[in-house]
């Protein structure tokens, strides 16, 4: 047998062709004439789905409905009524029902019906799996072909929409081999990387940190409308997909773009670049007093109100704007105090930091790890405190009023993998996916060097410094206790270097449905 039904219907005799017709698929059915019968049933037998119609004698199908849902509140209900009134509906969808079926219904409509509800996942998996397998050959062609920035933007995007698909199915073999033509896409993408990152950094062709803001955020002051610019410090595209779907809720997604994130790809060197309009070597020359090098003591992005509001005189934008930065959770609480305020300014700026943080505490912490052990755990666990966070409060309130909202971030993070050696002296930073220093060793195969970091628009420390960066799923390591370091790093993530995830940021425009 497939499944067993149970079907409430006080006219019963009359859907017996139905029946049939559903045994002769494989279901078994049981048939019961009243909503008090169906609870009965339901307290002493196991069932898969329950048909329920909404007018019996006795206790109506809604007062029956809502008993089922304590009783069982996983278990799938379908309504099937002769009455098309509003508030039916509603009452019925309020309970969760399954599905809400109009008499007279037919044989067919039925069956689709409990497939829906009790193949869903299966059907799904398989659709998915025959749309992947369609698109591979695709995918693998053009990663191969010489790419421009474009067309690695669209690459990337449908290697997320697979990821996320395949990731809700249980079809472990072909999420395997996404991940292989996803290491191909990354192998090629920082070979792109390498080849043109020094044209790109001087072109004014492409949005990269340094002109994020004045090229997609500065023309929406133009408007009326006050505008929010909303930066998730670390977020990823795939974790922007995972949240949009909270934010369909009340908001139109005018544009969802990608930006490409600067060198290194660390809140130091991307966010200060998209707050000041400079990259960080004109940061260090303009500001000295508010730059900071890898070896300083201290915040490294402590002037990013003052930055802005540098940028904004270049701009010639005489305009009013707040800067809130949200570390804590109260923090995010006062913002949700200050939407009212916010609205009496042309521009408001929010720095959020929950997903960098959980990204360092799922390094450090094990438990957190747990919960976020590959890819699709992090964007679930992404998912689900977005729900939940002040920032979602404090975004509902915003969507009472028109109003344009940018929403973006300044780098991503790449799960890393592979250990590679590197040794240098006391001096030398920290970040498992950039080094740099004056007394450098390595294999320059396993690595992007930058040996005149100026070209890159990147700060001296010492005249003989250069950069070094991790590709794809590598990470630094020293060989002192270079075992441990390598278990220790393994699967977690990190952000500093080049890859599809790190470099390739969400840049997206919002409206509210309501304006």
């Amino acid at each position: 047998m497939l499944a067993r039904l149970l079907w409430a219907d006080d006219e019963i005799d009359l859907l017996k062709p139905h029946i049939l017709f559903l045994e002769g698929k494989g279901y078994e059915i049981i048939t019961v004439k009243s909503g008090t019968e169906a609870i009965d049933r339901i307290k002493t037998t196991q069932f898969d789905l329950v048909f329920l119609d909404e007018n019996m004698p006795g206790i109506s199908g809604l007062d029956a409905l809502a008993s089922i849902k304590q009783l069982q509140p996983n278990l799938p209900v379908i309504m099937i009524t002769k009455n098309e009134e509003e508030h039916i509906m509603e009452e019925a969808i309020g309970n969760k029902i399954a599905d809400y079926l109009i008499k007279p219904v037919n044989p067919n409509q039925i069956l689709l019906a409990v497939k829906k509800n009790l193949d869903e996942k299966r059907l799904v998996s398989q659709k998915t799996t025959q749309g992947y397998q369609k698109e591979f050959m695709q995918i693998g062609m053009t990663v191969s072909d010489k790419l421009n920035l474009q067309e690695w933007k669209d690459v990337y995007k449908k290697l997320v929409y697979w990821e996320m698909e395949l990731g809700e199915t249980n079809e472990g073999g072909m999420k395997e081999v996404l991940d292989t033509q996803k290491t191909d896409a990354n192998r090629n993408f920082c070979k792109f990387i390498s080849q043109n990152y020094d044209t790109m950094i001087n072109s004014e062709d492409e949005v990269l940190s340094h002109s994020l803001f004045r090229k997609r955020v500065n023309p929406l002051l133009d408007s009326e409308e006050p505008v929010y610019f909303i930066l998730l410090d670390n977020l990823r595209f795939d974790q922007w997909r995972a949240i949009s779907e909270t934010l369909n809720e009340l908001y139109h997604i005018d544009t969802e773009d990608l930006y490409l994130a600067i060198l290194p790809t660390t809140t130091q060197y991307a966010r200060n670049a998209i707050f000041s309009g400079m990259l960080p070597l004109e940061i260090e020359k303009t500001f000295p007093d508010k730059w900071s090098n890898d070896e300083d003591e201290g915040g490294k992005n402590l002037f990013e109100k003052e930055f802005l509001a540098e940028q904004l005189k270049r701009l010639r934008r005489d305009i009013k704007f707040s800067y809130t930065k949200v570390t804590q959770l109260n923090h995010g609480k006062d913002l949700v105090d200050q939407v009212a305020n916010m609205r009496q300014n042309k521009l408001n700026v929010v720095v959020y930091n929950f997903v960098d943080a959980f990204s360092h505490a799922r390094t450090d912490v094990n438990i957190v790890r747990e919960l976020a052990d590959d890819e699709t755990a992090y964007r679930n666990v992404t998912a689900t405190w977005f729900k939940h966070s002040p920032l979602w409060e404090a975004l509902q309130k915003i969507a009472e009023k028109p109003c344009k909202i940018v929403i973006t971030t300044d780098h991503g993070s790449v799960r890393v993998k592979d250990p590679i050696k590197v040794i240098g002296d006391k001096n030398v930073n920290t970040n498992l996916r950039y080094k740099q220093g004056k007394n450098l060793t390595y294999n320059p195969k396993e690595v992007y060097e930058v040996k005149k970091p100026h070209s890159a628009h990147l700060p001296l420390l010492h005249l003989s410094s250069l950069f070094i960066f991790a590709r794809e799923n590598d990470f630094f390591a020293y060989p002192n206790n270079y075992n441990y370091y390598a278990n220790y790093y393994k699967n977690t993530f990190q952000h500093g270097g080049i890859s599809l995830e790190e470099m390739l940021c969400p840049l997206i425009t919002l409206s509210p449905k309501n304006k």
